[in-house]
């Protein structure tokens, strides 16, 4: 198994990283996952999947699901070990929470730190949120999703979730990938970023 320090691997994937909501944005994002994955030294696929690999599969870009969110910062929380499809724990810290609005729904999600990933200069603002949506299963990865952030300047922050992603064990269950908490699933539906994985 490869028992690597997943959202290291995801964050040099830089998919989304700095948020813009703009429909080229997303479609420059789209374009360069794909580019991260057709290459046999960036790609989470396995060998067999490699070989027939073309496109990943996205939900047309849609910008009412990027939205500018209120920001909370939440210093005073204490380093926990989230839960992993497989039995490594991996170390996060709450950063704050991000509260929105998506076809008229008040939604709330808690944006996390990695304490580890958080040293190296490059990533030193880096955000992970890790979501779940009802479209898990039926239609995106059954496990949630992935979005990447920027520690923001101000109370707000830009979320995109055309910039979704899939958790690399959603390609090869080699990985070793964070289970979205409970706190992050959304009564709503995502129809944004990457789909389930269909091979």
């Amino acid at each position: 198994m490869k028992n690597i320090f997943i959202i290291v691997a995801l964050a040099c994937l830089s998919y989304g990283y700095a948020q813009d909501c703009s429909e080229m944005a997303s479609k420059e994002a789209q374009d360069k996952l794909n580019k991260e994955y057709a290459d046999p030294k960036t790609t989470p696929l396995t060998k067999a999947d490699q070989k027939t690999f073309k496109s990943l599969d996205f939900y047309p870009v849609d910008l009412q699901y990027c939205v500018t969110a209120k920001f909370k910062r939440t210093p005073d929380e204490k380093p926990f070990y989230m839960a992993t499809t497989t039995g490594r724990k991996a170390r996060y810290v709450k950063y704050g929470e991000v509260s929105f609005t998506i076809a008229g729904k008040q939604h709330k999600l808690d944006i996390f730190q990695s304490p580890d990933l958080s040293r190296l200069e490059e990533y030193k603002d880096y955000l992970f949120l890790p979501f779940r949506d009802d479209t898990n299963g039926e239609g995106s990865y059954e496990g949630g999703r992935y979005v990447d952030l920027k520690i923001p300047v101000g109370d707000t922050i830009q979320i995109d979730f055309n910039k979704a992603y899939n958790p690399y064990c959603a390609y090869n269950h080699d990985y070793s990938c964070p289970i979205p908490p409970s706190q992050n699933s959304l009564d709503a539906v995502i129809k944004a970023g990457v789909k389930e994985y269909m091979k």
